[in-house]
């Protein structure tokens, strides 16, 4: 029976060895994917708007506000039924200063970008926007966010917006990055949704939403629809995925605060800095081949991390591909830390599974470190014949 149990082992490795083989060579590994300087301009950077020549506008009930140029935009005032229109050339810039504004519609977005180059959407005052019912398309374009743009649009400023949402909080179609000022969204479906990327460098999130929390996806190219996070305080409560980036989600710094399904979902996750707490049903973090630019893997290079899991099958670390620990802390509770389907490389920092430390990485789906015998890959001893990280084995 062992010999069978052996063989079978291996016929297993080398079926998913086989499948995991036929998607594109991961990136290497201990090289960031993105920069932070090539993903921000200056001016997404700058939390005050420059009101030179700036025209201002307060808003009133049923009365709708066409912008059709580039300039820096003030608004201010409290209406409903109303939406703030950006109409601009493809080739301009739009600022849009929220100074004290309140939105509350029904069925359209408070701020609708249909054209322009970028948009920036900049808090001087705290303000609030908010859509109550379902939402209505505009022609061909299904218009599902309380802020919706077509262009590139950057959050940024020195007050707080908050959003109330019965299905998205704000959905860009091109690029969304989060640089300052603080956010309070609450929304029935996402967050924050985006279709190349979403990026954030700095700013207060409080995210509550009843799918993802932050969602990025391009199904028209596989590098695209990734999440670059850098900095600022994010807690996001999800009840799907607090972290959804069909390509890659990088981490580079921060202070993240996660209760969710699952914490963090992509087809690459590479994990460079900052402190990262999440609290699971599913799995912690995960990745999964959604895209053919990366074979499926975990990298971990820095931070601190902490996942803890709830009881059942679940995962804190998961990978359908390869996982790689080369820096950081991590610590994963749960009855399965770690799972991957390739391989796993550990090639420094700190692992604490289950409160013991440990030098390898666990695989409870092929009985870790010790070879290919049992199942049950945490720590717990010797035993087993699933090797060193096997419980029990066959």
């Amino acid at each position: 029976m062992k010999k069978i149990h052996k063989f079978l082992s291996a016929a297993l490795i080398l079926c998913l060895l086989a499948v995991v083989g036929t998607s594109v060579a991961a990136a290497d590994t201990n090289k960031v994917l993105y920069s932070y300087g090539d993903l921000f301009s200056s001016r997404d950077l700058q939390q005050t708007a420059d009101l030179t020549g700036a025209a201002a506008y307060t808003l009133a009930d049923g009365q709708d506000l066409h912008i059709t140029a580039a300039g820096v935009y003030v608004l201010s005032g409290s209406a409903s039924d109303v939406t703030v229109y950006v109409e601009a050339g493809k080739e301009d810039k739009v600022q849009l200063v929220l100074d004290g504004v309140s939105i509350t519609n029904q069925d359209f977005p408070a701020i609708y970008v249909k054209s322009a180059d970028k948009v920036f959407v900049t808090t001087s005052a705290d303000s609030t926007v908010s859509v109550t019912g379902a939402f209505a398309s505009d022609g061909d374009t299904k218009t599902d966010g309380v802020i919706f743009s077509k262009s590139d649009l950057t959050l940024n400023g020195t007050a707080k917006l908050t959003i109330n949402s019965a299905k998205n909080g704000i959905v860009s179609k091109d690029d969304l990055k989060v640089t300052g000022g603080t956010y309070s969204i609450t929304a029935a479906s996402k967050a924050l949704e985006a279709k190349d990327s979403i990026r954030v460098a700095d700013g207060t999130l409080d995210l509550t939403a009843g799918m993802d929390a932050l969602h990025a996806e391009n199904g028209d190219d596989d590098e695209k629809g990734y999440i670059y996070i850098g900095g600022g305080t994010l807690t996001l409560r999800a009840g799907d995925d607090a972290i959804h980036a069909n390509s890659a989600v990088q981490i580079d710094g921060g202070t993240l605060t996660i209760t969710a399904s699952e914490g963090i979902e992509a087809t690459y996750i590479q994990l460079n800095g900052g402190t990262i707490s999440i609290d699971a049903q599913d799995d912690g973090i995960n990745a999964a081949q959604k895209s053919g630019a990366y074979r499926a893997t975990v990298e971990i290079n820095g931070g601190d991390i902490t996942v803890a899991m709830a009881a059942g099958d679940t995962d804190g670390v998961d990978s359908n591909g390869d996982i790689v620990v080369n820096g950081g802390t991590i610590r994963v509770t749960g009855n399965s830390t770690f799972d991957y389907d390739g391989s796993a490389q550990y090639n420094g920092g700190t692992i604490i599974a289950n409160g013991q430390q440990i030098d390898y990485i666990p695989n409870q789906m092929m009985g870790g470190r010790g070879g290919m015998g049992g199942w049950g890959g945490d720590p717990g001893g010797q035993g087993g014949k699933g090797g060193r990280g096997g419980r029990g084995g066959w």
